[in-house]
């Protein structure tokens, strides 16, 4: 087997039925050679779009499969010894099954429903503007992933093998183009089946999976953790216990801090949404007014560096959904937070991406008396202010682009894909000045990046507030365990160690391994 460098058209390479014929007429093979698509990439920088793809080229020897991850090889681990997971999202999920790989029993217990349950609740936020606190975009089985996006890239490259990560998620039902494209993704409609899929291979394997347990206290005997108790009153003891609840699980932050279990505020970031008519960003990406039917719906990333008040700080485009939707995220009822997801099709007619600013220490003096708490403290803070603007619903508070950059309240709103509706706000009300004037000087400067990108028929929808957590739990750089309280082990998202899908299960798969590497004598 060798690897070939082409290049194609978007016509070529996303050709369902013949791109491997046209990969072959290009490499002057013939027409039954194998052939296998390695890695692919499009390139727009130049007026004529072209797709860079690397080749599997194979002699007489077989072809091997892409996937050589197994479900049918992993133990029965029915008996084996118990480590508790608390939080089924990415780094929950990938601990558990990392665990029954290395021989160990995972029982995983998730505040949340599970994954098809959460539909109804998703629903009522939508619809009725109600929030469930246990079982909404952010709590249930999958986590805040599943409902949110699915992107799978990272470059969290050291933490882990990514190449494993993607390889699980197709042999739980996942496409295999996520092995091959340079920016792989799911899609919210696809995840639920494929996170199902892997509660079922934990469940066959001898773990256990509990939804709507929601932990409520930690029993710390000397300096170890020894079980942890869920609201129901039922105590779960474990050899170990991974604690993955992600970055809005916000009372397991603060019952941590009543145990004495020490946590520490953290850098984060904050923002709005920003959505564009996907035609807008293909235009000014493709160079071209019609992207046609091959090319997929164009994405973008962005970075300025801010100067206020003598502070800089970079001011980024997070969780960029071509093709996608406005939802609402909030995890508690007198709040409006705001995310993005796309479905695998990515056909919506909007595009929308967090632009957020980084938030540093400092930045949070104002909250200095909640200690670790404060950056927590400050995140509830402009929530709640945003549910107070936009009408104390879920409605969200909003103002179009150029309005924003110019102070100017919009007389009007353009049509949005988010389902709770908005309302025409000057967003200065809603965001601290240190926020405020730095997304400013980012949109303008985004302007001139992207000639089309400031534009009134944009519009910016608050607050993106939940880009990560506030709050790190502090752990051993080696052994990943508590840095004072033992058989703890902080994971992903939530525990400051993770930024997305992929990251956290890295980092879920490195804890499970931990574990066992610590504790298995």
């Amino acid at each position: 087997m060798y690897i070939k460098e082409i290049i194609l058209s978007p016509e070529q390479a996303f050709d369902e039925v013949h791109a491997l014929d046209h990969i072959r007429n290009v490499l002057n093979l013939k027409s039954d050679a194998a052939v296998r698509i390695h890695k692919r990439s499009i390139d727009a920088r130049s007026k004529q779009v072209k797709v860079r793809m690397q080749v599997e080229v194979f002699g007489n020897e077989p072809v091997p499969p892409r996937v050589k991850y197994a479900v049918e090889k992993l133990p029965d681990v029915n008996g084996a010894r118990r480590a508790v997971v608390i939080g089924a999202g990415p780094a929950g999920l990938f601990a558990a099954l990392r665990l029954i790989e290395l021989g160990w029993k995972p029982v995983l217990l998730e505040r949340g429903k599970d994954v098809r349950a959460r539909r109804r609740d998703l629903a009522d936020i939508n619809k009725k503007h109600i929030v469930n606190g246990e079982s909404n975009y952010c709590f249930g089985e999958g986590g805040a992933g599943t409902y949110s996006d699915g992107k799978l890239y990272t470059r969290s490259k050291k933490r882990g093998d990514i190449y494993r990560i993607l390889e699980i998620l197709v042999a739980h039902g996942a496409s295999e183009d996520i092995m091959i494209d340079a920016h792989p993704h799911i899609g919210t409609n696809k995840l639920p089946k494929i996170i199902q899929n892997i509660r079922e291979t934990i469940i066959d394997k001898g773990g256990e999976v509990h939804f709507n347990t929601k932990v409520t206290e930690f029993i710390v005997s000397g300096n170890e953790l020894k079980a942890v108790k869920a609201e129901s009153g039922e105590l779960f003891e474990g050899e170990s216990f991974i604690l993955a609840t992600g970055h809005s699980a916000r009372d397991i932050f603060e019952k941590l801090h009543q145990a004495n279990i020490t946590i520490e505020a953290k850098p984060f970031a904050l923002g709005v949404r920003v959505e564009h008519p996907q035609q807008t960003i293909d235009k000014i990406q493709y160079k071209c007014d019609d992207r046609g039917n091959y090319l997929p719906a164009s994405s973008y990333a962005l970075v300025h560096q801010t100067h206020y008040k003598g502070k800089q700080r970079g001011v980024f485009s997070f969780c960029m959904c071509p093709g996608g939707f406005i939802v609402p995220s909030a995890t508690a009822e007198g709040e409006v937070v705001v995310n993005g997801m796309s479905p695998s099709r990515r056909d919506s007619r909007y595009a929308n991406s967090g632009i957020v600013v980084a938030i540093e220490l400092e930045d949070m003096e104002a909250y200095e008396q909640y200690g670790p708490l404060k950056g927590l403290k400050l995140q509830k803070a402009i929530e709640k202010k945003a549910w107070e603007m936009g009408g104390k619903t879920q409605t969200a508070p909003a103002q179009r682009l150029i309005d924003f950059t110019k102070d100017k309240r919009s007389t009007d709103l353009a049509e949005t894909s988010y389902q709770p509706g908005l309302l025409s706000v000057d967003m200065k009300e809603v965001l601290p000045d240190f926020i405020h004037n730095r997304l400013k000087d980012a949109f303008i400067s985004f302007g001139k990046k992207m000639k089309g990108y400031l534009t009134n028929d944009a519009q910016i929808v608050g607050v993106e507030s939940r880009t990560s957590s506030p709050v790190r739990i502090p752990r051993d750089k080696i052994s990943l365990e508590h840095i004072s309280t033992k058989r703890l082990f902080p994971c992903g998202e939530g525990a400051g160690y993770a930024g997305g899908i992929v990251s956290a299960a890295m980092d879920g798969e490195r804890c499970a391994e931990q574990i066992v590497a610590l504790y298995q004598e």
